[in-house]
């Protein structure tokens, strides 16, 4: 890689004087990417280069410890661009990631095939196992770590074979970034466009304002209802008209599938080379390359996992298919219940068996109430934690937040950037990025941020939730506290840095705090008169919480088998022709059992983004793998007394701290004083009856 001398005058081409090494996003414009990400890239190959050609013996500082010091400007710049591509996208920068990410992949190649920088690596691996080499915790996991990371990117393959590899990672990562990209506009495309009053019917007066100033903003008459990531979509809870909700289901469910953001002509090519990847590695296929370096240990595992919930969660499903299609045929009798029903439906018996749903819950929901007094002050009250919102530090889009995170000590701990409203340059979901990883090598403090998708409310209007919008805000924040909890060494290893099958589990733990009586008290507060949620409603809340379990299982595990069975697939047995995608889906379905034409799986193929644009696949499994662990760890809390500095404390030191720098099954043992046990997951799941 050769490139000109970064521009001193270039923002990437020294640290942030910002505090934390926030990016200053004053300064930063288009122009600056690209020179950076090339030249940091050049920059790292020379040090990777000093590295390999050392004609010092190995050591950790001059191996391991040197390889931590590489690739600052490339790192400085990778960690804007990526946040910008999911968080704030533009042609022009989708355009720079069309060019740069087959760049990117041949300089990840050009290091972890490099058989001068692995000879290094494995004599320190093979010292190490002889006894010769005695290392702390925290260098033996980072030398395992980084050896496994060479040995499963290939670099004991022949010449022709690292070549191949080049190829088929340098197209992979090409069709990835291309997949996100489609799938971005065809979710923008798919928008419902209300022009009738009548259509809005059941909609709140905050909802239908929402949908009017969204359509003003697209330039268009009428409402503007934006579609979620997921296939079932918020607004199915709540519009009275059956036709309309078909027709926003329908636009959900039929994104990508054809027309001019077709996604499956890359998915089925990425599926393809992916297969082929696995076996030139020494795979069976993609799934088992994937778990290879998981906690799951196997594909055969997470097979045998899926595969005991499967059942249970679909006769649970049936159940309260039965029930709901009762109601439906008072409003439709002889009707069938359909996808676009269930959750309208879930939501009436929710209000008659209950006497609550989200109607009623939502101006005792609002987003900076829900934030402050939920959010920060579960983290509070467990890890003595205070935020301090610093507007004179830039945000990379308006709206952006950027708040100082203080120590129970008073010291400054890092930065959480919060992006929270929707727009049409922003990928769907919800997820945790960071900007600067916390590590002790070169004394950093962790920046991260939380995105999500809330609806923009009308100008002077409140923004306010759903339950399931809390939920995601506590859970993304769970991984924003494992980034700036980090207390560890190096920063390959920092904060969420943990296999992709444990990274889910801190994340699932701090959903917990939502529920929890004296934080609940303190969030569920209406937004006009400040008076608190009724306690009945608290219990009915808490009461609830099982409810609609056989739904919310099946339609996950439907598109976790689904994201197995496309990467179970030898090269030679994905489909070739896109209209195949479809049928394969639902041949994989009935084969799982999880074919209930009610209860579609919650990513559909043709806009799966995990696992086709993101880093889940072959590993969408991760929720529910973790969530044992989540659910085992929800009971340790219980039984040590719940929300209690001295809990937050100890699941701070001997986990979340510990980020990625040790065995992560290790910490969790730590924590609990033993394996982790299934049981507390089948009852939380209402899934008691699955085979033990």
């Amino acid at each position: 890689m050769t490139a000109p001398a970064l521009d001193p005058a270039n923002p990437f081409a020294h640290p942030s004087s910002l505090p934390y090494g926030l990016p200053d996003f004053t300064s930063i414009r288009f122009e600056h990417y690209r020179p950076a990400l090339l030249a940091g890239m050049a920059q790292e190959r020379d040090e990777v280069e000093a590295i390999a050609t050392d004609p010092h013996p190995p050591t950790v500082e001059n191996t391991l410890v040197a390889l931590e010091r590489a690739g600052a400007v490339l790192e400085r710049v990778a960690a804007v661009v990526y946040n910008q591509l999911s968080a704030d996208a533009s042609p022009e920068l989708e355009a720079l990631e069309e060019e740069i990410a087959p760049l990117l992949s041949a300089h990840s190649d050009a290091i972890h095939l490099d058989t001068r920088l692995f000879a290094r690596v494995d004599a320190l691996h093979a010292a190490a196992e002889s006894g010769e080499l005695v290392l702390d915790e925290q260098d033996a996991w980072l030398l395992e770590r980084v050896h496994t990371d060479f040995v499963l990117s290939g670099v004991h393959l022949d010449e022709a074979g690292k070549e191949r590899l080049r190829e088929l990672n340098s197209r992979i990562t090409t069709l990835d970034a291309a997949f996100g990209r489609t799938l971005l506009a065809a979710t923008n495309a798919a928008a419902l466009v209300l022009t009738d009053a009548s259509e809005l019917d059941g909609l709140s007066a905050q909802e239908i304002a929402a949908a009017a100033q969204s359509a003003k903003d697209h330039g268009v008459a009428g409402w503007w209802i934006e579609l979620a990531n997921t296939t079932s979509q918020p607004l199915l809870t709540s519009l009275n008209r059956r036709d309309v909700r078909e027709r926003l289901f329908r636009a959900s469910a039929e994104r990508g599938a054809g027309g001019e953001h077709d996604t499956r002509p890359i998915l089925l090519e990425m599926v393809r080379l992916r297969a082929e990847r696995a076996q030139l590695l020494g795979f069976a296929h993609h799934a088992a390359a994937t778990v290879a370096d998981e906690t799951a240990g196997s594909a055969q595992a997470v097979a045998d996992m899926l595969a005991r919930l499967a059942p249970a969660a679909a006769a649970n499903a049936r159940r309260e298919q039965e029930r709901l299609q009762v109601e439906l045929e008072r409003d439709h009798p002889g009707a069938r219940l359909e996808p676009w029903d269930w959750a309208y439906y879930a939501e009436r018996v929710q209000r008659a068996e209950r006497s609550l749903d989200d109607s009623v819950l939502r101006p005792y929901l609002e987003l900076e109430r829900v934030l402050v007094d939920g959010v920060f002050e579960a983290a509070h009250r467990l890890y003595g934690l205070s935020f301090v919102e610093r507007p004179e530090l830039p945000g990379y889009a308006p709206g952006v937040r950027v708040f100082e995170v203080l120590d129970a000590d008073g010291s400054g701990l890092g930065l959480f950037v919060a992006d929270y409203f929707t727009r049409d340059s922003k990928r769907g979901g919800a997820w945790m990025n960071s900007f600067v990883d916390q590590n002790q090598l070169l004394g950093q403090r962790p920046v991260v941020i939380n995105n999500a998708n809330v609806p923009r409310p009308a100008p002077g209007e409140p923004a306010l939730l759903s339950w399931d919008f809390v939920i995601t805000l506590f859970h993304e924040f769970g991984h924003a506290l494992h980034g700036l909890l980090s207390d560890v060494r190096y920063p390959s290893r920092s904060g969420t840095s943990v296999p992709r099958d444990f990274v889910e589990y801190p994340s699932q733990v701090n959903e917990m705090w939502a529920w929890d009586r004296e934080v609940l008290a303190s969030f569920a507060r209406h937004h006009e008169t400040g008076e608190p949620m009724p306690a009945a409603w608290l219990d009915t809340l808490l009461a609830a919480r099982a409810d609609g379990q056989g739904f919310a299982t099946t339609e996950y595990l439907a598109a976790a088998l689904l994201d197995q069975a496309w990467h179970r697939l030898a090269p030679d047995e994905v489909p070739t022709d896109v209209e195949d995608v479809q049928a394969f889906e639902a041949r994989a379905l009935a084969a799982a059992g999880l074919d209930l034409p009610a209860v579609p799986p919650r990513y559909r193929t043709t806009y799966f983004s995990h696992v086709f644009g993101g880093g889940y696949s072959a590993g969408y499994y991760a929720y529910i793998w973790s969530e044992v662990l989540d659910a085992d760890t929800v009971e340790w809390f219980a039984e040590n007394g719940g929300l209690s500095r001295a809990n937050g404390d100890t699941f701070r030191t001997r986990l979340l701290g510990r980020g990625g720098s040790v065995d992560p099954l290790g910490a969790f043992r730590d924590l609990r004083g033993r394996d982790p046990q299934i049981d507390p997951l089948l009852v939380r799941r209402a899934l008691d009856g699955a085979a033990r």
